[in-house]
């Protein structure tokens, strides 16, 4: 028993076991399924919303109302936005927040605005979150008829041409209607309301007549034909309405112009013309004929074609229109000869630029018909007048082979002439045309004859051929006058050497070893190229220089046997021609470095780039330096020293005299040595003086010595530790040294000499009144200082004992020049001396 109640309680509480797990997977499958359930519930109760276009109202009015299953558990606010919210178009929509209606605020124009897209919104009332997704919605606008069709454009203007044939006429009209596509409101239908005038009749052909398009083009249809004389212009009035209610319409103006055509035949104002022309008379305007037409002046459809049918069958006359008048100018442009012809009779059409049109009860004529309508001819004669008929070469151009450089007074050529006129022993004969001035001719006879030798060669020869123009005058009433031609044929000799054409050639010596050699000869084959080619020397030095290669050719190249230094080389050549006529030239060569060009390289310029530092630095000397010459040349003006322009023979230099600068501010003590009294030839003399001079703020002692002698003259002082040394040498040397400075400057002693004579004699000439004053006698002065650039007079010597002044007699021929000048102008002036 007890075994079986544990089996029994054991078996009561798997059962209890079980059906808990029993219950709780049934609860666990019930939450599973409402779970799927509420996610795949839809919570938008929406349905599309259809509005009525241009709705009257009254307004604002209820469109819709959205409903959402969260309302059952939440208090809902509902928002939109989007198009006619708070886009454009704004404000044409709202919604009551709490209840979800849609209001309406204003009426919707469907062809602006057609569909709407709105979004909708749920939140939580109280704490403002979003209870779930945005959707949106289309609010769709139902169209009325409240559009009529309209025209574009609403008048329109076209020409059409009187000669046009019956059916499409070149004019369209197109019409359309805003309503929506493809309903009764916007399906359009044309028609032609009114025609003025109603004939002939003018009909509307659809080009797309399908029921559903609201872009109509129509064009006009012509039945008959128009008459440009009757109706010059027609107006039409037409519809275009949709289908639509109410039925709308819109209508709009074609104004058609005529313009005129050719439906008239110009006729002619005379019906026979006459006219005269001279014999042989060519380029002249003989007659002008006139026409009538009914059609519109100055168009293809009054414009004249003349056409000559018959009698110009050897082409004679033209005739053309004159654009301005629209005659007829007949002119005669090839000669009529009255021993042949007397009279002529042409006959003459007229017609139009345009085709002829023509219109019959209304309808146009057939191409048969129009063809029966013939042009209009007339009938003009023309009467040739005799004149004096020139006399005729036969034949006009005679041709003539002669050789040239033939010898002169051969004949070349008879001409025989005659004329139907007058008699042909009284023509005279004239050269018209000779340019090289090679022939003559015989008046009486015209026999031409040669004056000088004829060369091939000359420029007034073209191709081998000379012409000569011959005039033979009769002697009519006026005289009348033929012209004949002689072709002189000239026949080649070999008198023309060959030549270079071009004496200079350039050879790159960086890149080859030869030049091209081109000869050239004024005669023609067989008396000119191949050429043989040589060097025309003998000269063996130039020979192991240079060689032909090929030696015989039309051309040839000549060829540097060895490296050749750069620079001008000339070559004398020998070229002869087939015949063996043998031409001398020299070919000038330049040897170059050519680079990778084929001339001659240029000197690299010479240049220099300076920093800017270096610039100024440069431009700063070039100042300093320009400051001290300006301060030496202020001290030398303000200093006071005598300068004497002491001038070489021949450089045609007046010197001045008549300086009487002052003598030295201190005198000096001069010590004389002289071994010979004959002068500078007998031997030296030595001079020494001593002297106190002033410079600066102190004094300096100087000593100078000079010594003459036969070669020359020789000065040497010592100022202040400066050495100054002057020599009157055959070199003529001036030298001065102080420091890093000198200078040196060349004079004669000759020119010396001649002042010293010159000042003595003027002295001598002084009048004895005033040799009594000491002061007028003449005084040896000191060594003025240092600075001096020539030697003073208070230098000069006065010593005349032995000199020798043959010298004068001949002072060169540059003297003798201002001798001259000075002569004359002494004699201008009646001068003595």
């Amino acid at each position: 028993m007890r075994v079986a109640y544990h089996l029994l309680l054991l078996l009561s509480l798997w059962t209890e076991t079980a059906h808990s797990d029993l219950r709780n997977l049934d609860r666990n499958l019930t939450e599973e399924h409402e779970r799927v359930l509420i996610r795949t519930k839809r919570r938008w109760v929406l349905s599309t919303i259809e509005l009525l276009e241009e709705d009257p109202g009254p307004f604002p009015k209820e469109a819709t109302q959205l409903f959402n299953d969260k309302s059952s558990m939440h208090k809902l606010r509902f928002s939109i936005s989007g198009q006619g919210v708070n886009e454009d178009p704004k404000g044409v929509f709202t919604i009551e927040p709490f209840t979800g209606v849609v209001i309406m605020h204003k009426p919707i124009d469907r062809e602006v605005y057609p569909v709407f897209m709105v979004e909708f919104d749920v939140a939580d009332r109280e704490t403002g979150l979003i209870l779930d997704k945005t959707l949106s919605f289309s609010v769709a606008i139902k169209d009325i008829n409240d559009n009529a069709p309209e025209f574009l454009p609403k008048v329109l203007h076209a020409s059409i041409p009187e000669n046009i044939q019956e059916g499409v006429l070149p004019v369209s009209l197109q019409a359309k209607d805003k309503d929506e596509k493809g309903n009764e409101n916007s399906r359009i239908t044309m028609r032609v309301v009114s025609q003025d005038p109603p004939s002939p009749v003018i009909t509307l052909k659809p080009l797309n007549a399908r029921a559903s398009d609201d872009n109509v083009v129509t064009q006009l249809i012509l039945s008959g034909c128009f008459d440009y004389d009757k109706v010059k212009a027609y107006k039409l009035l037409v519809e275009a309405q949709d289908h639509g209610n109410p039925v709308l319409s819109s209508t709009a103006t074609v104004n058609i112009a005529i313009t005129d055509s050719n439906t008239h035949l110009p006729v002619f104002t005379a019906t026979k013309y006459n006219a005269q022309v001279m014999e042989m008379e060519t380029n002249k305007e003989i007659l002008r004929l006139s026409v009538e037409d009914k059609d519109t002046p100055n168009t293809k459809a009054s414009k004249a074609v003349y056409k000559i049918l018959k009698g110009n069958e050897d082409g004679n006359y033209k005739i053309e229109t004159d654009p301005k008048t629209n005659e007829g100018v007949l002119t005669v442009i090839k000669g009529k000869d009255y021993e042949r012809t007397t009279l002529n009779q042409l006959e003459i059409s007229v017609e139009n630029e345009e085709p002829l049109f023509l219109c019959i009860d209304g309808k146009p004529a057939s191409p048969a018909m129009t063809t029966l309508r013939k042009p209009n001819n007339i009938t003009v004669e023309v009467k040739v007048i005799d004149v004096n008929d020139p006399p005729v070469f036969q034949p006009k151009i005679q041709t003539v082979y002669k050789k040239e450089e033939g010898n002169p007074g051969e004949v070349l050529y008879e001409p025989i002439v005659k004329d139907v006129d007058s008699d042909v022993d009284k023509i005279r004969y004239e050269l018209v045309d000779d340019p090289a001035k090679w022939v003559k001719v015989d008046p009486k006879t015209g026999k031409v004859t040669t004056v000088m030798k004829m060369d091939r060669e000359s420029p007034y020869v073209v191709n081998g051929t000379y012409t000569v123009v011959i005039h033979a005058i009769d002697n009519g009433e006026p005289p009348a006058t033929g012209s004949g031609t002689l072709v002189i044929q000239l026949g080649d000799l070999n008198d023309n050497a060959p030549y270079l054409t071009s004496n200079n050639s350039i050879m790159c010596g960086n890149k080859t070893q030869r030049v091209t050699v081109k000869p050239d000869d004024a005669d023609a084959p067989p008396f000119a190229g191949p050429f043989s080619f040589s060097i025309a020397s003998e000269d063996k030095k130039l020979l192991s220089m240079w060689k032909f290669n090929p030696s015989t050719g039309s051309e040839s190249s000549l060829i540097s046997l060895k490296s050749l230094p750069y620079g001008n080389y000339s070559i004398p050549l020998r070229i002869e021609d087939q015949q063996g006529k043998v031409g001398l030239d020299t070919l000038n060569v330049v040897v170059c470095d050519c680079g990778d060009k084929d001339a001659c390289r240029l000197p690299l310029p010479r240049s220099s780039n300076l920093h800017g530092a270096a610039i100024g630095i440069l431009l700063g000397s070039m100042l300093l330096l320009a400051l001290l010459l300006c301060c030496c040349f202020l001290c030398e003006y303000k200093a006071k020293e005598f300068i004497l322009n002491i001038q070489d023979e021949g450089n045609q230099t007046l010197i001045n005299y008549n300086e009487e600068g002052g003598g030295s501010l201190a005198k000096a003590e001069t010590q004389a040595v002289q071994s010979s009294t004959n002068g500078l030839k007998s031997g030296p003399i030595q001079l020494t003086e001593f002297s106190n001079g002033y410079r600066g703020n102190g004094h300096n002692d100087s000593t100078k010595r000079r010594t003459m002698s036969s070669g020359g003259f020789q000065e040497t002082a010592e100022v202040g530790g400066t050495l100054m040394s002057r020599s009157w040498v055959t070199s003529r040397s001036f030298t001065f040294r102080n420091g890093a400075h000198r200078f040196s400057r060349s004079f004669s002693l000759m020119s010396d000499w001649n002042i010293e004579d010159h000042l003595l004699r003027k002295l001598y000439e002084l009048p004895e009144a005033q040799l009594d004053f000491p002061e007028c006698h003449p005084h040896e002065y000191s060594y003025e200082g240092m600075g001096s650039k020539c030697p003073s007079l208070d230098e000069l010597s006065f010593s005349a004992d032995g000199d020798d002044l043959d010298f004068l007699n001949n002072l060169g021929p540059k003297f003798h020049i201002l001798d001259g000048i000075c002569r004359k102008t002494m004699e201008e002036k009646n001068i003595k001396v």
